[in-house]
């Protein structure tokens, strides 16, 4: 295991054991399902800014008692989670903006298909993991099919959407390398997320309130039950997400994570009689067999 304190770098390969074992493929396919629940909530919204508050406001709520059930913490870890909590103001900011502007079906794919990318390259200098030849296709595999989804889009975005999307998608990479460290110096990935969930909304939220004023107090009031769903949806997916970056490389559960595009465009589908297309069909292909790969 990691030792608390000591830099990834440092840590002796031979003590640990990397891989996608069939439990944690399983979790972190169960986090991509629900953080598609989430960001559909959000961009079906009547105010993506304020339900993206709402949403974060509840995962912060939520949080506190596993808190108190939690243990704290280890010292090593909090820098890495003050860090991850500057991050986040960025990410709800970003994600709120490109929702407001650009269609989910564009800016979603291009925020979750570019991310697994950065993160494997910056892994690799940062974190000291090499993965395998096999997860290095699955990765590649995984960001294309995502990216096909989004980059491929005919006038569905207007430029605005498409940058606003890439800035929230090197901030992804940025928090999940920053958790990805954090999460295993912590000895305790519960603790670590139940803090980054609880302290992350304040920023935001105070954020929104200052520019909103009482009418973010009123859209609560009156919405809070869509909010207490989506903020269930993301302390459980990011928590699995966290467990799942210390027992294998944090590039392939990024990776992984990221087949949440399409089972956005399977929702999409389902409820929202959207065609899911040859161009979904290719793209969801080139994810599936990425999946098989990071297996290898």
């Amino acid at each position: 295991m990691y030792r608390a304190g000591a830099s990834l770098a440092d840590t002796d390969p031979g003590n640990t054991v990397m891989e996608m074992s069939p439990l944690v493929t399983a979790l972190v396919l169960g986090s991509a399902l629900l953080h598609a629940s989430w960001n559909a909530i959000i961009k079906a919204s009547r105010d993506v800014t304020l339900d993206t508050a709402l949403v974060s406001a509840a995962a912060g709520l939520l949080s506190l008692p596993l808190i108190a059930l939690a243990p704290m913490p280890a010292r090593a870890s909090w820098p890495y989670l003050a860090t991850s909590v500057i991050i986040h103001v960025g990410y709800f900011s970003t994600l709120a903006r490109a929702y407001r502007i650009g269609d989910l079906s564009h800016a979603y794919p291009l925020m979750r298909g570019i991310a697994p990318l950065l993160v494997a390259l910056f892994g690799v200098a940062l974190l000291d993991e090499h993965p395998s030849n096999g997860m290095w296709l699955g990765i590649v595999l995984i960001s294309a099919g995502i990216l096909s989804l989004g980059l491929l889009q005919r006038g569905r975005a207007q430029r605005n959407a498409t940058l606003w999307a890439l800035l929230n998608a090197a901030i992804i990479a940025s928090y999940t390398l920053v958790d990805g460290v954090g999460a295993r110096l912590s000895a305790t990935p519960l603790g670590y997320g139940a803090w980054l969930f609880a302290l992350q909304c304040l920023p935001f939220c105070a954020l929104v309130i200052a520019t909103r004023g009482p009418m973010a107090f009123d859209y609560a009031r009156r919405n809070w039950p869509r909010g207490a769903g989506g903020g269930l949806c993301v302390i459980t997916a990011y928590g699995a997400v966290l467990w799942a970056m210390t027992q294998a490389p944090v590039a392939a559960v990024a990776a992984l994570r990221e087949t949440s595009v399409i089972f956005a465009a399977l929702l999409g589908t389902i409820f929202l009689q959207e065609r899911f297309g040859r161009q979904r069909v290719i793209g969801a292909c080139a994810v599936a067999l990425g999946v098989i790969a990071l297996r290898t």
